[in-house]
């Protein structure tokens, strides 16, 4: 025989109501959620970050991490009912990997000596609801029964905290209202309650927003509920309900089930299966817009506490439902004419809050030489021309829609032959209705030299060369580089002759001549520099084994071990840099600061360093490619040593980490053919 969870518990006890569930619990059939196996192509992790050995339960996404329910607190009053210290609601913040880490009291507002539990956030996070016991004045109040039933709460944020806490109108001092979730909307707000007029124990009630206020609940029918117990409802943007039962059946204690309730006509319940649901109790389910990515909450085999909170990301979305999007009609216009512009290439790029895009078509890899034989790594931007072939492109009326998610910020890019690259920074925050948004366009007054930089007499291209373009008519020069491929492209103003020089160290400099006299700036000039190796190795540069390639920009907060959120582009270049060459394996190795102890840095960095090792996991990379190595405070790379007095900047300057490529298969492989290097048959 099993006990419901002490959460569950809380809620039946606080109606006088007791019940217990059979369970089959297995450890073998547990053992799949110990380290994040894969299976149905959803990888579940624990998240060791806030998980205790009490209760950690109830996630909701909020800012850049999650809120959840914790009785952390082991010193305090005991509700006796459960064993347990009262609850109260923690905040923290997702790390560069997405998992949420270093939590904190969320409110010294909102938790007080009693529980509070589940809450939910309106889409701007200005409003949120939660469940607290009943309170009078500030102390529990019990119903005609003696018991100290849950209400539901609103809270308004305010400049320094959250204010203005008020009851919710459908809540009674005779029965239960928990665990609250507002529809994006904001219009219907789904809780649990066992209110007189229910099928069983807990049933689950939506109420609507109206002009006057809330309306009556109104219970969500057999469908959903059973003479069991329904609780934890979450509403997701594609109108799909998610929420935990133990009379519906299935693998064991509470279970997590969804329904498609977007429309008139609901759907069909369903369980939503392993690695969700196991023998035990499952429950507190969310997942992000995608559908990819999301947390829940079980007291399984294998985890800190009674009940954790575990991560989980998908390949391909797991909801049936599409999430909220909005429409947007790109117009592209001529700067000097007005004109509209059809045949325009369309790009859209999410940003993340520090303005970063991830994948692979913006950006490039380029390896840079220190001062002292080092690789520094770099994500630059691309140009359109060297990118995908654009999803989207204007009508003959100079019109392209696209869809974007509420609440966003993207990057859009306008191509087209004639005209200079326009682009836009555009957010979505606040917006619920289609909007209409003008790109101007400047016609082009140049010519787009493509090249690219090659080894003479050998079938490969050199990344990496630094490429000088001389105006031999004005005397002015700029200097870019080839990306990882070897390639480059420049705009070259009309009616001059250039020289374009190609260098890089160990090899003899190289050059071409290009005119844009008599060209246009719809025409391409291609262009092939060839170059001359001093020593037949230097065709293994720049990356060989024992290469050693400094991650600059990835710095950790003081005494964390985690990646911060807008630092992880350096790991995210080198996670492009590894598809790029996939026989590159790595060592990864993390440095502290020298303050604290010794051992303590030690253990530290090892943490640092494993913290990298997941973050390239998670965006693809194979584990058994990564070794992660700490060096604690042993290579301090200033004069910041133990007794130094420095700044925070100059320890920052030491909290590093550094990738040494300790097997690489690419060099060795090349076969080094005379002849053009574009092409096998020398034609180009």
């Amino acid at each position: 025989m099993k006990s419901f969870s002490s959460i569950l518990l809380l809620c039946i006890l606080s109606c006088a109501l007791q019940a217990q569930q059979q369970s089959s619990k297995s450890k073998s059939s547990d053992k799949l959620y110990e380290k994040g196996q894969l299976k149905n192509h959803v990888m579940v992790y624990n998240a060791a970050g806030v998980n205790t050995s009490n209760l950690e339960f109830s996630p909701v996404f909020y800012q850049n991490g999650i809120v959840y329910v914790s009785s952390r607190y082991t010193s305090g009053p005991v509700d006796k009912k459960i064993g347990e210290t009262f609850f109260e609601l923690f905040y923290a913040e997702f790390d560069a990997s997405g998992m949420p880490q270093s939590p904190r009291n969320f409110s010294l507002q909102i938790n007080s000596q009693v529980h509070e539990g589940p809450v939910s956030f309106s889409r701007n996070g200005d409003l949120m609801y939660f469940t607290r016991n009943n309170l009078e004045k500030g102390i529990s109040k019990a119903n005609s029964k003696g018991h100290v039933v849950l209400k539901i709460y609103e809270a308004h944020h305010g400049k320094y905290d959250w204010e203005n806490v008020t009851e919710l109108p459908f809540n009674s001092d005779e029965y239960t209202c928990v665990h609250p979730s507002l529809s994006a909307d904001g219009q219907r707000l789904f809780f649990a309650s066992d209110m007189p007029g229910g099928y069983g124990g807990m049933d689950l009630y939506f109420v609507e927003k109206r002009p006057d206020g809330w309306s009556k609940p109104i219970n969500m029918g057999q469908d959903v509920n059973t003479p069991s117990n329904e609780v934890f409802p979450y509403i997701h943007d594609s109108g799909t309900l998610f929420f935990s039962s133990n009379g519906h059946g299935g693998e064991g204690g509470l279970d997590i089930f969804e329904i498609d309730i977007s429309t008139n006509t609901w759907g069909k319940l369903k369980n939503t299966g392993t690695p969700f649901n196991s023998p035990s109790d499952d429950l507190g389910f969310i997942i992000n817009e995608e559908g990819t990515r999301g947390f829940f909450a079980s007291d399984r085999t294998g985890g800190y506490g009674k009940d954790d909170i575990y991560s989980f990301e998908a390949e391909s979305p797991i909801i049936n439902g599409e999430p909220v999007v909005l429409s947007a009609m790109v117009v592209a216009y001529d700067e000097q004419t007005n004109e509209r512009l059809p045949g325009a290439d369309l790009r859209l790029f999410q940003r993340s809050a520090d303005g970063f895009i991830e994948g692979d078509d913006l950006y490039d890899v380029q390896l840079m030489p220190s001062d002292n034989g080092d690789l520094v790594m770099k994500l630059v931007r691309k140009s359109p021309d060297d990118m995908a072939e654009a999803p989207l492109h204007t009508n003959l009326n100079g019109e392209s829609i696209c869809e974007m998610r509420p609440d966003k910020n993207y990057l859009l890019l306008l191509a087209k032959d004639g005209y200079e690259n326009a682009e836009m920074l555009y957010s979505t925050i606040g917006q619920t209705e289609a909007q209409t948004i003008r790109i101007a366009m400047k016609p082009r007054s140049c010519t787009t030299v493509a090249g690219t930089v090659s080894v003479q007499d050998y079938q490969t291209l050199v990344p990496n060369a630094l490429v000088h373009i001389l105006n031999e008519t004005t005397g002015t020069e700029e200097l870019i580089r080839t990306n990882a491929s070897g390639e480059f492209n420049y705009c070259l103003p009309l009616g001059h002759e250039y020289a374009v020089i190609a260098e890089k160290e160990g090899y003899t400099k190289g050059m071409s001549k290009v005119s844009t006299v008599g060209t246009n700036s719809a025409q391409i000039l291609n262009v092939n520099i060839h170059v001359q190796p001093i020593a037949e190795n230097i065709l293994k540069e720049p990356i060989k084994e024992g290469s050693v390639i400094v991650l600059e920009n990835i710095y950790y907060d003081f005494d964390q071990y985690f990646i911060r959120k807008g630092a992880a582009r350096d790991l995210d270049a080198l996670a492009k840099l590894m598809r790029l060459y996939p026989s590159m394996d790595i060592e990864l190795t993390a440095h502290t600061d020298s303050r604290g102890e010794e051992s303590y840095n030690q253990e530290l960095s090892l943490k640092r360093a494993e913290s990298a090792k997941r973050y390239l996991i998670q965006k693809g990379i194979a584990a058994d490619r990564v070794q992660a190595f700490g060096m604690g405070e042993s290579e301090i790379r200033n004069q910041c040593v133990d007794g130094v007095e420095c700044s925070d900047e100059e320890h920052a300057y030491n909290r590093r980490t550094e990738v040494k490529i300790i097997h690489m298969d690419e060099p060795i492989r090349v076969e080094y053919k005379e002849g053009n290097p574009l092409d096998d048959d020398g034609k180009g």
